[in-house]
């Protein structure tokens, strides 16, 4: 076993604790932090298998966006900071799933490569991976895409409650909308019926 096959275990090992973290603390915030440590660890496997750019990627779009995205999504939101109840609930149905695919994909891969080298591919540059996105991936690249921006909208339309609500309902509450200045309707001083008593 060499150096680069321990340093692969030991950050597989962060990545698999840091996943089981993400997905069983109950602080909102605390899971975003621990999946930049799980996207972090992923992104050194991709520098021991030397594949530099990936790495950089990984880092660049994932833990510099798309987890500035989830916690940026999360504080517009105005979602808890600290723990929720929502989120403590039994675990065991998720953990026998997790559990299972695992052991799955691992007894699939101890069955498919055994204990042969496999030899490691050309590294690869920007422009091969460019031409790759842009011409065999360009479909799920702009779906990714699609999906990231409704998803921001989505948090946007959460957190304007005065979006969808009947017009009625807005003008009770004080909200936009005819009427709507806070006030009942003649709900002036007693008395008072617009100017027209004498």
């Amino acid at each position: 076993m060499t150096g680069a096959d321990v340093l692969l275990l030991a950050l597989g090992a962060l990545a698999v604790g840091s996943g089981v973290l993400v997905v069983a603390t109950r602080h909102l915030v605390r899971a975003g932090l621990y999946l930049v440590l799980c996207l972090g660890a992923l992104a050194g496997m991709y520098l021991v298998l030397t594949a530099e750019l990936v790495a950089w990627v990984q880092v660049l779009i994932y833990v510099g966006a798309v987890v500035v995205l989830l916690l940026f999504a999360v504080m517009l939101t105005r979602a808890p900071i600290g723990a929720s109840d929502d989120l403590d609930r039994p675990g065991w149905a998720a953990a026998l799933v997790g559990g299972g695919t695992g052991l799955g994909l691992a007894a699939l891969l101890v069955d498919a490569y055994r204990w042969t080298a496999v030899e490691l591919p050309e590294a690869g540059t920007a422009e091969r991976l460019g031409d790759q996105i842009f011409r065999s991936w360009v479909l799920p690249f702009e779906v990714l895409s699609v999906l990231l921006l409704a998803a921001l909208v989505g948090a946007i339309v959460i957190s304007r409650p005065d979006i969808g609500r009947p017009k009625a309902a807005r003008s009770r509450t004080g909200g936009p909308g005819p009427g709507g200045s806070g006030t009942a309707v003649g709900g002036g001083r007693p008395g008072d019926d617009g100017g027209r008593s004498r």
